[in-house]
């Protein structure tokens, strides 16, 4: 009869997933430098396209910064290279916006792919433990951004337009005011466009 030893003391379950979430950022810092080499994109670059590409043209270089959590200079020079690439340009108003070229737009549809290992990971998970996952991920990003670890994410979990469990059905118990529907924890969105910030009491 097979007994399974003790875990050491210390790791208690919030270590383990800290450090399998640890090990799955590694892999993915890994593919984003490997993804450089093929592409000439650094991963900052990469993120600002796949950014354009959700949220359309014309968004302010301000704005891109707080959205990816880096500094103005960075996302500047960013910007720059891009635009020296023919993927992006720089509209100057009141204040200066980025927008994608038709050669960027395509770049950015391959940059926003997420790896095709990652989404056979997540896919190797039955729908219950997919719908437990994003719930817990939803959290825990909203404790990050809580702690000021991380820009505010256009979530359901911080928009107006989210209800949660108002309804007595257990596969959809959410609702969504925008479209006037309910929806389920596989439906919940980390980033949406239809997104709109509430205040810090009706998020809590």
């Amino acid at each position: 009869m097979h007994v399974r030893a003790p875990l050491p003391e210390g790791d208690s379950p919030a270590a383990l997933v800290a450090t399998g979430l640890a090990k799955i950022g590694l892999v993915l810092r890994h593919e984003a430098w490997r993804e450089r080499a093929e592409t000439g994109l650094t991963p900052t670059q990469g993120q600002i396209l796949a950014l354009l590409r959700a949220r359309g043209d014309g968004v302010a270089l301000g704005e891109l910064a707080r959205e990816l959590g880096v500094s103005a200079p960075t996302a500047s020079e960013s910007v720059a290279t891009l635009a020296a690439k023919g993927l992006v340009e720089k509209t100057r108003g009141r204040t200066l916006a980025v927008s994608l070229t038709a050669r960027g737009r395509r770049e950015a549809d391959r940059a926003a792919r997420w790896p095709d290992f990652l989404l056979e990971a997540v896919d190797a998970l039955t729908p219950e433990e997919q719908a437990v996952f994003l719930r817990g991920l939803t959290t825990m990003i909203r404790t990050l951004q809580e702690q000021g670890r991380i820009p505010v994410a256009r979530m359901c979990a911080t928009c107006r337009f989210y209800r949660p469990n108002v309804h007595a059905d257990p596969e959809r118990p959410h609702h969504c005011g925008f479209v006037d529907a309910p929806f389920g924890d596989r439906q919940l969105r980390l980033d949406c466009a239809d997104w709109l910030p509430t205040d810090e009491e009706e998020t809590r």
